[in-house]
C-alpha cells in the first residue's frame, strides 16, 4: 500500500493553537489571498453593480407583462445583493476588507450599468441577459484560476454561478414568451 494517508493531529494541534488568531486562514491554504480578495471584491462590485440595475429595471418596467416582469427583477435583484454580501462574507474570512466604495463600483464591475429607453421590456430583458452571460463567463474563468488553491472560495464562487446560469435561463424563458 504505497500512498496511504496518515495525519499528524499532535503537530496539527500545535500548529493552530499556536496560529489561532489568524482565522480560519491557515498555513496549507494554498493561494494568493490578496488577489484572491481582489477578485472578489470586483465580484462584490459586479453583484452590486447587478441589484442596482435590477431594481431599477423592476420600478421602471411598464408595459403588459410589467407585473411578471417586474417581480423576477426584483427576485434577481435579491439574489445579487445576497452574492454581494456573500463574497464580503469571505472577503473578511480572508482577514481582509470588502470594497463597497460606490465611486469605483461601476470601474470594478464585470457588467455595465444599463437601463432601458422607453422602458421597453425586452431591452430590459436583454441587457440583463446580456449581463448574466458575461458574470457566467467570467465566474467561469475565476473558477478555474482557483483550482484547487482556494476550496472554500471556489465552492462559494460555484453556488454563485449556478444561480447565476438559473437567472440567465429565466432570462432567457421570459423572452422567448
Amino acid at each position: 500500500m504505497a500512498n496511504q494517508f496518515a495525519i499528524d493531529v499532535t503537530r496539527i494541534r500545535e500548529q493552530a493553537r499556536k496560529h489561532m488568531t489568524e482565522g480560519p486562514v491557515t498555513k496549507t491554504y494554498d493561494a494568493d489571498r490578496a488577489r484572491i480578495v481582489e477578485v472578489l471584491n470586483d465580484v462584490v462590485a459586479t453583484e452590486v453593480v447587478c441589484f442596482l440595475r435590477y431594481s431599477q429595471n423592476a420600478i421602471a418596467a411598464t408595459g403588459i407583462d410589467r407585473a411578471q416582469v417586474a417581480a423576477e427583477f426584483r427576485e434577481h435583484a435579491g439574489e445579487e445583493m445576497q452574492h454581494a454580501l456573500r463574497a464580503a462574507e469571505r472577503i473578511s474570512q480572508l482577514g481582509d476588507q470588502p470594497d463597497f466604495d460606490p465611486g469605483s463600483l461601476v470601474t470594478r464591475s464585470h457588467t455595465e450599468y444599463v437601463t432601458a429607453e422607453e422602458r421597453d421590456l425586452q431591452k430590459m430583458l436583454r441587457e440583463n441577459l446580456v449581463a448574466e452571460r458575461i458574470v457566467i463567463t467570467t465566474y467561469q474563468e475565476i473558477i478555474r484560476w482557483i483550482g484547487d488553491g482556494d476550496p472554500t472560495t471556489r465552492r462559494l464562487m460555484e453556488s454563485i454561478l449556478e444561480e447565476e446560469e438559473e437567472h440567465a435561463d429565466d432570462l432567457n424563458d421570459l423572452l422567448a414568451g
